[in-house]
């Protein structure tokens, strides 16, 4: 059987070790940040220097793309949202019709729930 002492100096031991466990493991991995990090700022300043460089060379040479601007709007979303290829509902003539319309989300008639006991 263990004894008092024995059983304390068995605790901590135990105690000791996961402390020295716990802080050799948290310097290599604040050491495998630290080298993430630096790699991710080299690669960084990498992509930097040659979209920089790209756009000094376009500024230095005087063109830009080497085409004419694009009339089309194929490939740009923004503009593409603008057009409707197939409107659901005509624009309204009047006032009076502009005021009643519905959006063509709504419905043309309103919910009525059913009067009366609807468990018997």
């Amino acid at each position: 059987m263990n004894t008092v002492k024995s059983f304390w100096v068995g605790w901590g031991a135990l105690c000791v070790a996961g402390g020295g466990a716990y802080y050799f493991a948290k310097q290599s991995i604040n050491a495998d940040r630290q080298t993430r990090f630096e790699a991710e700022q080299r690669r960084r300043r990498v992509q930097e220097s040659l979209e920089y460089s790209a756009t000094t060379a376009a500024k230095a040479t005087g063109s830009t793309n080497g085409g004419p601007p694009r009339s089309d709007s194929s490939g740009s979303p923004s503009q593409e949202a603008t057009l409707d290829p197939a409107p659901t509902r005509h624009a309204p003539d009047t006032e009076g019709q502009r005021v009643r319309e519905k959006s063509k989300y709504e419905t043309s008639e309103p919910f009525r729930a059913k009067k009366g006991d609807r468990f018997s």
